[in-house]
């Protein structure tokens, strides 16, 4: 599967602010579509589901296809109202899931 996931997200927040969410997964992301030194086609392997949540309700999900690079990037935003905990998945197509998770303190 892929290395450890990198996150960036700030600690502190106000009531209601809107964040900026970044993370970036080490992942080869292999399509499927290319073929090795001998000929054979190099099997899928990619990423194919993100997800987001805080305080185990979603806050954002992306169905990730072939045609995104390696190492894949996504940012997004989220309005917080609490103090809590995002949790971010990436499942690979080989069933794998791998979690990451940054508390945040809202004042």
């Amino acid at each position: 599967m892929a290395e450890k996931p990198r996150l960036k997200l700030p600690k502190e927040a106000k009531k209601g602010e809107i964040i900026e969410i970044k993370t970036l997964m080490p992942h080869v992301m292999e399509s499927g579509q290319r073929k090795d030194k001998d000929g054979k086609t190099i099997p899928r392997r990619i990423i194919n589901k993100f997800t987001a949540e805080f305080n185990g309700k979603p806050v954002f999900s992306a169905t990730i296809e072939p045609a995104v690079a390696a190492n894949p990037y996504l940012q997004f935003t989220a309005k917080v109202e609490e103090s809590g905990t995002f949790k971010f998945s990436w499942t690979d197509d080989d069933g794998s899931i791998i979690t990451a998770e940054e508390k945040i303190t809202v004042a």
